[in-house]
């Protein structure tokens, strides 16, 4: 590359040379891309993909554009979405579970390597306005807080403007919102009508509306993540009681009448079987009525929440419209995996209850059914529904079957796709996505980027799908792990391993997981006959069977698939902990806005939470809060008294003074000391004196600190962790410092707490 030239300068602009910078644009004709990706919807959950839901304006999509019945995905979020944006493997990417939950083994470190520059920087780099908005979960546990690192943040991928949460779910209520590098509130309060999809949409439209004021004309990137249809499954109460009623046939039959409309439309081809119900899901005629009134209204919620959702990505969509930018946008919506289970055998009203090693019952549910979808629930439907959801297919999310890593895909694109309300058949994959969409846009993956020559991309383009149905698929081989579920299609055959993790009947088994994977029996499906994945042929075709197994090793080799675990808590052995962790130990002041959940030491072991603050003659006010009614804790004072109430899981435990504080300068404190064979005693204090006491059964989980809340410090902001108290209730006298002091991590685990002791979220996914 030659020297860039240097004028001549003379002494007056009339005697010196200008060289004006080069400017970098998109090729001509350039579209904009708008990414819509949402968060554990079944396959057959869309009307277009054959439900009775409303989804008009995603139908829309379709009607207009084309349905992909072959679309694959990883099995769980974190995974799909760095496919997505790098073209590769998500072992390959070191994504090879969730980010939440970072190891110190290449292929689950949780960090994008520079040698996979991901799609939004490759965009901005050819003259994109790039944008962002929702659901990111791609940074590691340990640097969400606001001493970042943010270089996986969404701007340090490469995004210009951000405005969502970082977490994998959050209260769509009272959400744990970020604007580009920094924390920020909600705009309004439940009160006064929020809810998170509805300010995603908002901002959406702001973003791209001020860009093609700004720059008519010139392309942008879009990436429209929402926190639907992800747990907790919150919306409106009129959204819900539309409806009513409308599941009570229960899963069998609703799956069943999905099944014909998805024959009928063509969306699942002449001749697909319907697959069994499995042995440890309940026939809906086996429930009582009680059981299925619970159901039917868990259902009824979600339904509400996919159709309010629809109605939101109607108002993005229209915007387009709007400004003149319809035509010339290409639109890609599809779900990260399939439908969650993660609701179990009963579903939920509060998902933080899994670990808080409280189980669910059918009568604790229904006691609490009124409250399912709004800002008291956490809530998330039965792995029934779930399974209904995957019609025509038998398992779920983080599973390699169909059910987990086939979902819909729908692209629109008016300039190019002529023939709307297509299907297509072609295998294409997440880590398609980026190569397709460079493509669409007249740019090829750079093989070089800041001086780092790039990885290989795995996917490959399916454009000329947008304009042949006939064209051949772009790739024919791909493979999936997930919790160490396994599979591998190659051509029409997809090999599958069928150990279903005992975890589905007993969940502290999936928490410590052991198994010996070379044990696992490998069913074999020939896919051009058999769509839904229903019928194992493995005994007649052995020597495929063979040959898949011994690809797949090759594949998981190639992508850092090693080493497995189908458990969550034993993989905390190889943590990576982060560069600056809080320890033991922690002070905080009032001063400044953000005191991240993670900068906030975890309560093994106990804890004791104390408060320097000057006390006036009538106090009043939240100390200090973190989370609310749904997973938190917090110290306030209520008529005078000192109160602490640990709400783990919607059970909350109150801790209350019998007196009034006196007046002055104390150091006001809660501790909490377990004691043998779980359980514990909470203590109140102030200068040292034991002021009150009360006792929690059970270990304190961490739900507390899952990710998605903030410590709060002189107030409350959102929901209420006591109903004794509404935000934001701030503190009417003044705060020297909050300390928040724990033992540490138990003996003998390597520098870990005892499993028992442990909390790692499956809802963070």
């Amino acid at each position: 590359m030659s020297a860039p030239h240097t004028p001549e300068l003379g002494h007056s602009l009339g005697d010196s040379g200008r060289v004006y910078p080069d400017a970098v644009r998109p090729p001509d004709g350039a579209p904009n891309v708008v990414v819509i990706v949402l968060d554990d919807l079944g396959f057959g959950q869309l009307g277009c993909f054959g439900s009775d839901i409303e989804t008009p304006v995603i139908d829309g999509l379709a009607a207009d554009g084309l349905r992909y019945n072959r679309f694959h995905v990883t099995a769980l979020c974190s995974p799909t979405r760095a496919s997505l944006f790098t073209g590769r493997n998500h072992h390959a990417v070191g994504m090879g579970f969730l980010v939440d939950v970072p190891l110190a083994f290449p292929g689950y470190n949780g960090r994008i390597p520079p040698s996979a520059a991901p799609l939004p920087r490759l965009l901005r780099d050819a003259g994109y306005n790039t944008m962002a908005v929702g659901k990111w979960h791609l940074v590691p546990r340990g640097e969400r807080s606001p001493a970042g690192p943010y270089a996986r943040w969404p701007l340090g991928y490469g995004f210009e403007r951000y405005y969502g949460f970082l977490q994998g779910d959050t209260n769509h209520w009272a959400p744990n919102l970020v604007e580009d590098n920094h924390y920020i509130d909600a705009p309004r309060t439940p009160e006064e009508g929020y809810h998170l999809t509805e300010d995603l949409a908002d901002v959406a439209v702001r973003m791209v509306v001020d860009q093609q004021r700004a720059a008519p004309g010139k392309p942008f990137f879009l990436y429209f993540a929402l926190g639907a249809m992800h747990a907790p499954h919150q919306v409106h109460a009129d959204w819900i009681t539309h409806y009513a009623g409308r599941f009570d046939q229960g899963w069998d039959e609703w799956r069943k009448e999905v099944f014909r409309r998805q024959l009928d439309s063509g969306v699942v081809p002449d001749g697909t079987v319907l697959t069994e119900r499995p042995s440890w899901v309940s026939g809906w005629d086996d429930l009582d009525a009680g059981a299925r009134a619970m159901h039917a209204r868990a259902m009824e919620v979600y339904a509400g929440f996919l159709s309010h959702t629809d109605a939101q990505i109607g108002r993005v969509l229209a915007a387009l419209d709007r400004i003149g930018q319809r035509d010339n946008t290409v639109v890609m919506l599809l779900s990260d995996n399939g439908a969650s289970a993660e609701g179990g055998r009963h579903g939920t009203t509060n998902e933080h209850r899994f670990s808080a090693q409280l189980p669910e019952t059918v009568e604790g549910n229904l006691a609490h059914l009124e409250d399912w979808g709004g800002p008291r629930s956490y809530n998330h439907y039965s792995w029934g529904w779930a399974w209904a959801g995957n019609t025509p297919f038998r398992l779920w999310k983080r599973y390699a079957w169909l059910g987990g890593t086939r979902t819909p895909l729908i692209v629109r694109w008016p300039e190019r796709i002529r023939d709307g309300d297509g299907v297509r058949d072609q295998f294409c994959h997440a880590v398609d996505l980026m190569p397709t969409i460079l493509e669409t846009c007249g740019l090829e993956p750079p093989q070089v980027v800041d001086g780092i020559t790039q990885q290989s991309v795995d996917g490959a383009s399916f454009a000329a799908t947008f304009t042949d149905p006939e064209a051949a698929a772009a790739r024919d081989t791909q493979y999936f792990e997930m919790l160490g579920s396994r599979s591998i299609v190659s051509g029409s055959w997809k090999a599958t391993t069928d150990h279903v993790s005992q975890g589905v009947l007993d969940e502290e088994q999936l928490m410590e997981g052991s198994r010996d994977f070379a044990t696992d029996h490998w069913a074999l499906f020939d896919l051009a006959t058999d769509f839904s994945e229903s019928t194992d042929v493995s005994a007649a075709h052995p020597d495929v069977v063979d040959r898949l197994a011994e690809r797949w090793l090759i594949e998981a080799g190639r992508n850092n698939v090693m080493p497995m675990s189908e458990g969550l808590v034993n993989r905390l052995g190889a943590i990576i902990f982060p560069d600056y962790p809080p320890g033991n130990r922690a002070v905080f002041t009032q001063d400044g806005e953000v005191v991240c959940d993670e900068t906030v030491p975890l309560l093994f072991g106990g804890f004791e939470l104390s408060v320097s603050a000057y006390v006036p003659a009538e106090p009043a006010g939240v100390l200090v809060a973190l989370g609310d009614w749904n997973g938190g804790y917090a110290m306030y004072v209520v008529d005078g008294r000192l109160r602490f109430t640990f709400a783990p899981a919607g059970d909350p435990v109150d801790v209350i003074a019998p007196e009034s504080l006196p007046e002055g300068q104390h150091r006001l404190s809660v501790s909490f000391a377990p004691t043998p064979g779980g359980g514990g005693e909470f203590h109140l204090g102030c200068d040292g004196e034991r002021i009150a006491s009360a006792r929690m059964e059970g270990a304190i989980p961490l739900a507390l600190q899952h990710g998605g809340t903030r410590l709060r410090i002189g107030k409350d902001v959102g929901l209420p962790v006591s109903d004794a108290y509404s935000p934001p209730f701030p503190w009417t006298g003044t705060i020297e410092e909050v300390v928040v002091e724990t033992p540490g991590p138990a003996a003998g685990t390597g520098g870990l707490p005892s499993v028992r002791d442990v909390e790692v979220s499956l809802h963070a996914d």
